[in-house]
């Protein structure tokens, strides 16, 4: 979905954690970003380096651009969209700003290495995964996996011919995961509570398998689809 197509609206002051900090400068964030401001939340986007952010100004001209830290502040909801061999150093960094917060945690554990035969290759093994470092890290944080299994031009109020598609999340906050499914039903999703944060260790490597038709077919506009009887 291209920006152009997106239209902005006015932030709700009536809605539940309406500030919405997005940790991360690339496409993911550029859509998600696009995405909350288009369902009316308050936007503040940070980087490393905030002057990466000022080609921004065109295309989100009402959303606030700053720091990584300014961003974990300002928001009361948070969104973690950077490399995954960056994200624990980040949170741990940032672990006083996002004390207490849901973090929806949209990173996979890609190494730095390239792909063997189009399957990815990851850091971390089939015992662990990415999102529980992260909660280690910050224990105080509620993080949610989401968003880690589809390309960003599908993430927001996608049209696929079979109607919506399935979005896997995790966690070990419940009320967390709620505020993530409201989330999901206004962005197009069919959401899928996989139960506690072990079960990221199943929904990371999702990504291995979603890029694989990427590599071969260069084919990066689909999704998943739980079918239950």
């Amino acid at each position: 979905m291209g920006l152009s197509k997106i239209t902005f609206n006015e932030p709700n002051p009536l809605m539940a954690n309406n500030k919405i900090g997005i940790l991360g400068s690339g496409e993911v964030s550029r859509t998600l970003a696009a995405g909350f401001l288009k369902h009316g939340y308050d936007v503040m986007v940070g980087s490393r380096d905030a002057a990466k952010l000022k080609d921004w100004q065109k295309n989100f001209k009402t959303a606030k651009l700053g720091t990584f830290q300014e961003a974990a502040r300002f928001g009361e909801l948070i969104v973690l969209s950077v490399k995954g061999t960056a994200a624990e150093s980040l949170v741990k960094s940032l672990a006083s700003d996002i004390d207490g917060k849901v973090v929806l945690d949209t990173t996979n554990p890609i190494a730095d290495a390239p792909p063997e035969n189009a399957v990815l290759k990851f850091f971390t093994t089939l015992e662990s995964s990415l999102m529980e470092k992260l909660q280690k890290a910050v224990p105080s944080a509620k993080f949610v996996k989401v968003f880690n299994t589809v390309g960003s031009n599908v993430m927001v109020n996608p049209a696929f011919p079979g109607g919506r598609a399935t979005m896997f999340i995790c966690g070990n906050n419940d009320e967390a995961k709620q505020e993530v499914i409201r989330i999901l039903d206004k962005f197009g999703w069919d959401p899928e509570d996989m139960g506690r944060i072990e079960a990221s260790r199943a929904i990371e490597p999702l990504a291995i398998l979603w890029c694989i038709p990427g590599f071969v077919k260069n084919q990066w506009t689909h999704a998943f689809r739980l079918v239950k009887l």
